[in-house]
């Protein structure tokens, strides 16, 4: 299995169970704030109801590990074999995504009582573990399993996001204002000499198979912004006409635009009559706050940002040379402003605050091999059209970002957190 191995394990010991029920446990507490009806609701296609979640993540646990290790397998549900399955072809039928609103049931108790009791069979399983070739199976099972929960812990609240965003009384998903950024200067350009470098995960710790095998790439000599885009830069965008000059736009871009009738950012209101402009978040909706990274930008909108900037998006391989000796910040349920004390001497805001849109399209590295079975479907089969977002987010968990994590979202994606680095040669 090419998603990479835990240390070498001689039984599985209580560590990997703490790991494990912490990582189990976030996932309830996201959903904590939430009421049984809004854990129902799907707002679109590309989002999840809450509690398909929930029971999509403890079907991976029981298909990918109970059904291959336990004494006895027998499901918790014979139903929720094609109910919960995403995207598994080699596990068999599933239901349709667009239609997983519809599933009023099971009930949010009756999911709960799945998680718990899947974690129940979890724990006896690793009890029982006396061969260390099993355990090392187990190790590296249980730990992709607990990093696909974690990739689905982030999509919780961004998909919980676009839902109560669609609700006229803009609930929040946890009260309390958003406390004003302060004021950032114009980004500085930091200067990378490039050269034959590596790219690729360097086998310590956990990797996803698309972050693999490391490689040779040839990196031109190039320039990062300092910093992320702010909103007030990207309004000066919009209030510059850029949203109606064909000129800045890839042409897939600008029919997307106008078939779609777009004039800023997903989450940017105005008030009645033209006012101030205000930004839906997991706060509620708030005021725009110019110093804070602007986000919910497609490729699209972050390639004519660009345009208009007299930049370019950096290529990932860029990114990932730049952001190798960067310090992993964790997130805050929105992107937050600078720390104090940025001079625009280092670069900034590379992980915790919004994912940073590539001119990469998201391809396999040389070399790339998927792993046998139905989880070689995890990554590769999704190598086309496609483009390749780097760093983290506000919503991705501590411990899960690292600077060859290989993101990616169609050219119009714009629910997750994503957001814009310029690029430029020096």
């Amino acid at each position: 299995m090419s998603m990479h191995q835990p240390p070498q394990l001689a039984g599985v010991p209580a560590l990997w169970r703490a790991r494990y029920e912490t990582v189990r446990h976030r996932t309830l507490a996201l959903a904590e704030p939430l009421s049984d009806e809004d854990c129902g609701a799907q707002s679109m296609p590309d989002a999840s109801p809450i509690k398909w979640h929930l029971a999509h993540t403890t079907w991976f646990f029981e298909t990918f590990i109970l059904e291959r290790m336990e004494d006895g397998f027998a499901p918790f549900h014979p139903a929720f074999r094609v109910l919960f399955n995403s995207y598994y072809n080699g596990v068999g039928e599933k239901h349709p995504r667009a239609q997983r609103g519809l599933l009023t049931r099971p009930s949010m108790a009756q999911v709960r009582a799945y998680r718990a009791d899947v974690d129940r069979r979890i724990a006896r399983l690793a009890d029982s573990v006396r061969d260390a070739a099993q355990a090392r199976e187990l190790g590296a099972l249980l730990t992709l399993g607990m990093q696909h929960e974690q990739q689905h812990q982030e999509l919780m609240l961004t998909d919980v996001k676009h839902l109560l965003a669609q609700n006229p009384l803009l609930p929040a998903y946890l009260e309390g204002a958003l406390a004003g950024a302060a004021p950032v200067a114009p980004p500085a350009w930091l200067a990378f000499d490039g050269g034959l470098v590596d790219i690729g995960h360097d086998g310590e710790g956990f990797s996803f198979d698309n972050e693999l095998p490391r490689h040779k790439q040839c990196v031109a000599p190039f320039a990062l912004a300092s910093r992320l885009v702010t909103n007030g830069e990207y309004l000066a965008f919009i209030e510059a006409g850029g949203y109606d000059d064909p000129a800045l736009w890839l042409a897939e871009g600008w029919d997307w635009v106008r078939a779609n009738g777009l004039r800023h950012p997903l989450y940017w209101r105005r008030g009645d009559g033209g006012g101030d402009w205000r930004e839906f978040t997991l706060h509620g909706a708030q005021p725009l706050d110019l110093a804070r990274p602007v986000t919910h930008v497609s490729l699209f909108e972050a390639d004519a940002y660009a345009h208009w900037a007299g930049a370019r998006l950096p290529t990932e391989g860029e990114w990932e040379l730049a952001a190798r000796a960067a310090e992993v910040e964790t997130g805050w349920l929105h992107p937050a402003g600078l720390a104090a004390g940025h001079d625009g001497q280092a670069l900034a805001q590379l992980f915790g605050h919004c994912w940073q849109w590539t001119s990469s399209s998201y391809a396999p590295y040389p070399g790339y091999r998927a792993a046998p079975g139905a989880l070689g479907e995890y990554n590769g089969k999704f190598m086309v059209n496609q483009y390749v977002l780097r760093g983290s987010s506000c919503a991705t968990p501590a411990g899960h970002a690292r600077a060859s994590y290989r993101n990616f979202f169609p050219a119009g994606a714009r629910w997750q957190f994503t957001g814009i680095r310029l690029a430029r040669q020096p």
